[in-house]
């Protein structure tokens, strides 16, 4: 109980000593004083579990503000994930979608593009659908499919490909 107390005095301690230093430094990493506190609130939930092999003891600074700048931008990353992923709900939205909506199907271009999606085997699809419409990054989609991210990219990247190549042909045909 004793070395309970110690060691909450001296995290408290570590805290007021480094404390300010480490949100002024969070701050700048983020775009707001309540961002950084949540920066740095979750770096120090990360501390100590780092600090169990040497008894759960303050860290040393230099990891405290290492630690501290890897969620800083693990933070920010999130954050323009999900700013790209709202602008893209909004884009849907507002912009219309027709050619996913198969009621207007005498759309032509939607009815190419719905056709050459289709004509993409299973795998190419599915990656497709799940970066272009659901917005998943390459380690989701990999997580989802149980394959690597880099495999993920490699299908979409050669899934555009095709789908670019068979519109081309498509539009040469029609303006033949």
């Amino acid at each position: 109980m004793k070395r309970t107390r110690n060691l909450a005095q001296e995290w408290k301690e570590w805290l007021a000593r480094e404390g300010g230093r480490l949100l002024m430094y969070a701050r700048q990493r983020t775009g707001s004083l309540e961002e950084a506190e949540d920066v740095l609130q979750d770096s120090l939930i990360r501390l100590w579990g780092y600090q169990k092999e040497r008894g759960y003891c303050p860290p040393d600074v230099p990891l405290a503000f290492s630690v501290l700048r890897l969620v800083a931008m693990d933070a920010g990353r999130k954050k323009g994930r999900r700013k790209k992923r709202d602008e893209k709900v909004i884009q849907l939205h507002d912009y219309d979608e027709h050619w996913l909506d198969p009621t207007l199907e005498d759309d032509e271009e939607a009815l190419l593009l719905r056709r050459a999606v289709e004509g993409l085997s299973d795998k190419l699809r599915e990656v497709v659908t799940l970066k272009a419409w659901s917005g998943l990054t390459f380690a989701e989609i990999g997580a989802i499919l149980k394959i690597s991210h880099n495999t993920a990219a490699s299908r979409y990247r050669y899934a555009l490909e095709l789908l670019q190549r068979e519109l081309n042909h498509l539009k040469e045909e029609r303006h033949a």
